[in-house]
This record gives C-alpha cells, structure tokens and sequence, in this order.
C-alpha cells in the first residue's frame, strides 16, 4: 500500500508528468540516437576474400553498403582490414524500447478532463515540467501555499 499525503488542492489543480514506456516490443533504432561507439568513433570490419563468404562480403561493403571506407588494407594473411570513418551507421542493428513523454490533468487521485498530453521528444516534455516547476516557485514566493 502507498502511503500518500493528501494534497491542499484539488484533484483539477494538478497535473501529473511521466515517461512512460510501453511493455509491448522493442523498436530499431539509428546509431546516432543509442549511443554506439562505433558510429561516434568509426570501426574496423575484417573480412577473409580467400572464401566465397568473404568475398561477398567484401563486394557489399565497397558497392553496395554506401558506407565510407576511410582505408582499406591487406593483412599479412591475406585478409582485408576496412576501416569506416565516424559518424555514419554502422552494421549492427540497433533496438530500443521507446519513451512516451506525458503530462496529464490531475494528479493520483484521478484525471477530471481526461486531457492527456503526449508529448512529441524529451525535450519538450523537460521544458513544460521546468515551465510548471517554475511557476509554481513563483507562486510559493509569492505566499500562495
């Protein structure tokens, strides 16, 4: 059970911000927004043309993966060392459980209007609760509550 204190306003006085995040599956996501490394740092992929395997991979990669080759080099063992420049996908597929960024009208006790506000980036979401949290200082200084 939660124990919560009872609020000096009314349930229509609040709003409720939250990130939500759905149960139901990831979604592929670019490099660019998950972090990778490789795509902030570029990578290496070594491929063995000696095998048929290889040599289709090495045809991918030069014609058509439309990744940049920063260099490509033979190894003493007859390997090919391709080296990617940053900044681009790189070949990993990429899955991310995606945020909802929420504000609703009401707080725990309910949502009166039923106005919910789905909120498009974070960024968005982060500036309405700083927005909210700023006039509500403004209204303590102000000797409101």
């Amino acid at each position: 059970m939660v124990n919560r204190l009872m609020p000096h306003g009314q349930v229509q006085d609040y709003q409720t911000f939250q990130i939500a995040t759905p149960s139901d599956g990831a979604v592929r996501s670019a490099c660019k927004d998950v972090g990778c490394p490789r795509y902030r740092q570029g990578w290496q992929s070594i491929v063995d043309e000696r095998t048929e395997t290889g040599r289709r991979q090495a045809h991918y990669i030069r014609w058509q993966s439309g990744r940049t080759i920063a260099r490509e080099q033979k190894t003493s063992d007859g390997r090919t060392v391709f080296t990617f420049a940053p900044h681009q996908r790189c070949f990993e597929e990429h899955w991310t459980r995606p945020e909802i960024y929420v504000v609703s009208h009401g707080d725990w006790r309910g949502n009166p209007s039923g106005r919910v506000r789905n909120h498009q980036n974070s960024d968005d979401w982060v500036e309405h609760f700083a927005l909210n949290q700023q006039a509500l200082a403004d209204q303590a200084q102000q000797g409101m509550y």
